[in-house]
């Protein structure tokens, strides 16, 4: 895992609305689902970036987005320079070659009517100057090999094999093209605990070998601290807060961040018992009727009136020393502040609101 690499892919104020219709034969448009309302970010060469967040808070949507899935409302995703909205025909071909997705339910995402050999091989039959007709089932029995199943199972189908052996094999099929980002979809959610580790750690070992950047997409927080490099915490269309792994975790500023990593299980007993768990009323509100200004303002203890008039920026708080602090990160929250999830030994933790 890198950060130093160059950005090979951005993002800037991603919309994505789905429209809201009412009638059968003559449709009209009542409203919109703000699935992604304003989301910009960029990805290095060799990093791993880590989206988390409730869900329907359209993690998925962007995943999509990027693939080229779904056409965004508005905004832009560029890759190399390139925007991906601008470009049709071969040059976009080309473009989305190089970003492949593996998906979230490895039992439905495999066509249980293919065999592993077209299924990893079907990608060349779209993109068929990177692998000729005659050296195609050698380079699925490569892939085979390289994600950790035994070659001579290409000529299986899906139900023959765990749920952990079909996600290797749909991250074979992402491997397939040589693409330079992997956008993994909740890629270990639908995963036992002991197999989630071993296709974390599988993940890993390929970005290494390929030089691949990832955008991980999860919601338990544990498993992208373990592989992400930075992490991007999204809240009802929009991100709450960005920076490394370690501002994240050890300094969240943002209060929807400090919720979910107070929920976290703490294996330490003595930790478990000093921390405060900060209990959030209410729910999640409607992505077709998200609340004006900042979105967390309906369940967040810090709220005042102007969490409801202006919408928060992304942006380093003032009390940060930019450039010399190096906790210093991005949070849009009007009153961003630290606040010890795991309090200090010795010291008493915050009452939870």
């Amino acid at each position: 895992m890198s950060a130093d690499g160059e950005v090979i892919l951005e993002v800037r104020d991603l919309v994505k609305h789905y429209p809201l219709t009412q009638g059968i034969v003559f449709k009209r448009k009542i409203g919109a689902v703000r699935a992604v309302d304003g989301v910009s970010f960029d990805l290095r060469h060799g990093e791993t970036l880590g989206v988390v967040g409730e869900s329907g808070c359209g993690k998925s949507t962007i995943a999509k987005l990027l693939v080229g899935l779904e056409r965004p409302t508005s905004g832009g995703i560029r890759y190399k320079g390139e925007d991906l909205a601008t470009l049709s025909g071969r040059a976009l071909k080309a473009v989305r070659r190089n970003i492949q997705m593996v998906f979230q339910d490895p039992y439905t995402s495999l066509n249980p009517r293919m065999t592993v050999g077209d299924i990893i091989g079907e990608p060349y039959e779209i993109h068929p100057e990177v692998a000729p007709k005659g050296s195609r089932r050698q380079k699925v029995r490569e892939l085979l090999d390289v994600v950790g199943l035994n070659p001579e199972y290409i000529n299986r189908y899906p139900h023959q094999f765990s749920g952990g052996q079909r996600q290797r094999i749909g991250i074979a099929r992402g491997l397939a093209l040589r693409p330079e980002i992997i956008v993994a979809d909740e890629p270990v959610s639908a995963l036992d605990v002991s197999v989630q580790a071993q296709v974390v750690n599988l993940l890993e070992r390929l970005q290494g070998e390929f030089g691949l950047s990832y955008v991980f997409i999860a919601h338990d927080l544990s498993v992208v601290r373990h592989i992400s490099d930075r992490v991007a915490v999204m809240y009802l269309g929009r991100l709450a807060e960005v920076g490394t792994d370690t501002q994240i975790y050890e300094h969240p500023t943002h209060p929807y961040t400090q919720a979910l990593l107070s929920a976290v299980p703490v294996p330490d007993p003595r930790a478990r018992e000093r921390r405060e768990r900060i209990l959030l009323t209410g729910d999640v509100p409607s992505p077709a009727h998200p609340p004006s200004g900042c979105r967390f303002r309906t369940r967040c203890w810090k709220a005042r009136e102007k969490c409801a008039l202006v919408v928060p920026p992304l942006e380093v708080p003032d009390w940060f020393q930019e450039g010399a602090d190096p906790a210093a990160h991005d949070s849009a929250c009007h009153f961003a502040e630290e606040r010890a999830v795991v309090p200090p030994e010795g010291g008493p933790g915050t009452p939870a609101p």
